[in-house]
């Protein structure tokens, strides 16, 4: 396991380019959201009604790329592996710095993400499938409506772990201490109650084998925001889904006892 200091060094150079789950195990990680500001007050009422999908831990100031609370050192248009870039709901570019795209009016807004509690599920001995199989984790859109701010809405997107049925109980209570990186899962079993209609194609990352026994488990994702983006025409720079700021927060500091 690499040191988080070692790993930031390589993305800063552009030599990790990969997804981020299992990656400086103890430190928070986040998902990323920059919008011109005339868009920041609407996005955070987005985000106060729908917490589970999009939990706020950062917030920078406008036309600054440091994010005060979450590593007040780093520098969000270089500090992720992969970013991408929705120009009027379209997904116009992949890239590994996104400096030519930040203006003055620039406000980058960190929520938290699931690969933070990852640790805590391996702890308890609950295997990551995406881990074990060297992927992305599977992400897909629902048919669980976000409630609207402004030009924000569409669907809530879900990330899914396949595991046992007594690894699935675990499962909730071990994440249930975690509400700032989405906590408890939002639906176990059944994909197509939630929408999905083939779990064998994500919307979003790689699919993952599911064993004969297993549950499909499903947590809120942060990539969320890339579904309003698309859904509503929306521009906004965004992490790859998978790809995510490494924070220089404690995983143990967000959990609730």
């Amino acid at each position: 396991m690499k040191e988080r200091q070692a790993v930031m060094k390589e993305i800063r150079s552009a030599s990790f380019t990969t997804p981020t789950s299992g990656v400086a195990d103890g430190y928070a990680q986040a998902n990323l959201v920059v919008l011109d500001k005339a868009y920041a007050f609407d996005f955070l009422v987005y985000c106060e009604r729908n917490k589970r999908a999009c939990p706020i831990l950062d917030v920078t100031d406008v036309g600054s790329p440091k994010p005060v609370l979450t590593g007040h050192q780093n520098d969000l248009r270089t500090d992720l592996p992969k970013y991408q870039v929705y120009e009027s709901g379209k997904l116009v570019e992949s890239v590994n710095d996104v400096t030519e795209y930040w203006t003055d009016d620039s406000v980058a807004f960190l929520l938290g993400c699931s690969f933070t509690f990852e640790e805590a599920l391996r702890q308890n001995g609950i295997p990551i499938r995406h881990n074990e199989e060297k992927c992305n984790v599977p992400m897909f859109e629902t048919n669980i409506d976000t409630i609207p701010a402004g030009p924000f809405s569409g669907p809530m997107v879900v990330s899914m772990r396949p595991m046992s049925q007594q690894d699935a109980v675990r499962a909730v209570q071990v994440t249930s201490r975690f509400p700032d990186v989405h906590g408890a899962p939002i639906h176990i079993g059944d994909p197509k109650a939630i929408g999905i209609d083939d779990i064998r194609t994500p919307d979003y990352g790689d699919a993952v084998t599911i064993k004969e026994g297993e549950v499909p488990v499903f947590w809120a994702c942060g990539v969320t925001p890339q579904a309003a983006a698309k859904a509503n025409g929306l521009s906004m720079i965004t992490h790859a889904p998978g790809h995510m700021y490494i924070t220089n927060v404690k995983n143990e500091t967000l959990g609730v006892l």
